[in-house]
């Protein structure tokens, strides 16, 4: 169904604003991707946090005008599917490789992030990164370490020197 002009500057727009808050853009080609997948695509994109579209390049060009993403605007060509990532970077790649394994004819065709255009091949990049909870997991897991270590070495001297949990656990008892 053609849409009239109101009907393309919404989508523009619309398209334009889900650009200027996105982390990372991922085109991929979507032609021989059945009814049944990319619905269930599109309710994945929708818990994961990744605005999925389908629209015509022209339409795409005009909408990433003036963001990070104004450099994929010449290789946008044949059908695709764009999928924003909005809270996690790696989201849209996640999504994208989940559902290429599904179906090999969707092909992921462009990777921007930070205001770069990538090869395709740098989806698996970008779909290896942490998530948020991920990453805080590590940093405080890399942050807890250093006093843990020094609780392990205090606990080793204290036992080595014969004093340990059973003299800590017998003073009480005598007092």
């Amino acid at each position: 169904m053609a849409l009239n002009l109101s009907q393309k500057h919404e989508v523009v727009a619309e398209i334009a604003d889900v650009a200027s808050k996105a982390q990372s853009l991922v085109a991929a080609e979507y032609a021989g991707v059945t009814v049944g997948q990319m619905t269930s695509m599109r309710k994945k994109a929708r818990e994961t946090g990744v605005y999925l579209k389908v629209v015509k390049n022209t339409l795409a060009e005009r909408a990433v005008s003036g963001t990070e993403f104004e450099n994929v605007k010449d290789s946008l060509t044949g059908p695709l599917l764009y999928a924003f990532s909005m809270e996690d970077p790696g989201a849209a790649s996640r999504l994208i490789k989940e559902y290429v394994k599904i179906n090999d004819k969707l092909k992921a065709k462009i990777v921007s992030i930070g205001g770069k255009i990538y090869p395709a091949s740098h989806i698996e990049v970008l779909a290896s990164l942490p998530t948020r909870d991920q990453a805080l997991s590590m940093l405080a897991r890399a942050l807890s370490e250093p006093a843990a270590m020094f609780a392990r070495a205090v606990k080793a001297v204290a036992d080595k020197q014969g004093g340990g949990e059973k003299a800590v656990v017998e003073a009480p008892a005598e007092a």
